[in-house]
Order: structure tokens, then sequence, then C-alpha cells
């Protein structure tokens, strides 16, 4: 496996993602240990060279998410550093309408790490594309995260996308799930 070839990409970890939540306490408080597992696995790819890209979503006028309002931000615990690129999207998908994939062609590459939020939305969707394109993808088991939906607590969501997607694979392109501690840079 080439690591000099990885890349990190972190999804939607942004201030307003769970107002309205159900449980929000104990939700936040999971979100909050899933982004110092983040800020872990960050400070380890910048102290290794590793590229690090954001991905910003951009709702409408009025949503939790919309431009330029304090819920929008990117959490400050992992906040970007200087001339790392932050990719605004539209849709659940990171690569859709976005320059996701030419910026990591142009680094020439092929493996990257993903953490980020909403579970079952948008990392679930930018993980299975990123297979598509070509990518060996690395999901950080407990990177990720969630709010209660659909009858289902964000525990039993995150615990469901880590065994659906890990081994999804398309041609010789596959995604491995690993907790932070365990994923090499």
């Amino acid at each position: 496996m080439d690591l000099a070839r990885t890349a990190v990409v972190v999804i939607d970890v942004q201030n307003g993602l769970l107002e309205g939540c159900n449980r929000p306490q104990e939700t936040a408080r999971a979100l909050d240990a899933t982004i110092g597992r983040i800020a872990g696995l960050l400070d380890r790819a910048r102290a290794a060279g590793i590229p690090v890209f954001y991905i910003q979503h951009d709702g409408g006028p009025g949503s939790r998410l919309q431009p330029n309002t304090q819920a929008w931000e990117i959490r400050a615990e992992i906040a970007p550093k200087p001339g790392e690129p932050v990719i605004r999207k539209r849709a659940c998908d990171a690569f859709f309408e976005t320059p996701l994939d030419a910026l990591l062609a142009a680094l020439h590459v092929t493996r990257i790490v993903v953490a980020g939020c909403m579970t079952q939305y948008c990392v679930d969707t930018s993980v299975r594309r990123a297979v598509s394109l070509g990518y060996d993808v690395v999901l950080a088991a407990d990177g990720h995260g969630t709010a209660d939906a659909g009858g289902l607590l964000f525990d039993q969501i995150i615990a469901h996308h880590n065994s659906v997607l890990d081994g999804f694979d398309a041609g010789s392109h596959v995604v491995h799930v690993c907790p932070i501690a365990g994923i090499q840079l």
C-alpha cells in the first residue's frame, strides 16, 4: 500500500448539524468525543505531511447550515489550517459538482481516509462514490457521527454503516473500516 498517496477528507463537521436533534445532550457528548478523535487524526496527518481536505455543506436560505452563519462554520476544534482546502457542496455527495476529485487527482491521491458527519447521508454517499471513482477508502469507524433518525439511535446508525461499508468495493477498490487509533498514515 502506497501511504504517500493518502489524503484525509473531513466531511461536514459544522456547528449546526445537530440543531433540533432528539436527545441533544447525549448526541452532543458523543459528537464532541468523535470530534476529539478526528482532531487527533488530523494532528497525525499533518505531522506526516498528509494533505487534509474539508467538505462544508451549504444549506439553503433559512436552513440550519445556511452559508455565512455561525451554524454553517466548521467546528473550531478541527478548524482548517492555512492552505487546507475547504470545498463547499450542496448535496450529500462530496464529489458531486465539486472540485474534490480533481484536487485529489492533482496530488496523485489513491487512498482517502474519511471522517465526519452525517453518517447515513454525506459520509455514506461520499465513501461509496469515492470507491466508484477509483479510490481506496479508510472509513474512521469512530470518526463519524450523526443524530437519531428513523427510529434508530445514532450509535445504531453508526454501527450499521460501519458494518455495511466495511468491504464495500467497486472493482479493485475497497472500503476498510478502522478505528482512528489503528489507521496507518
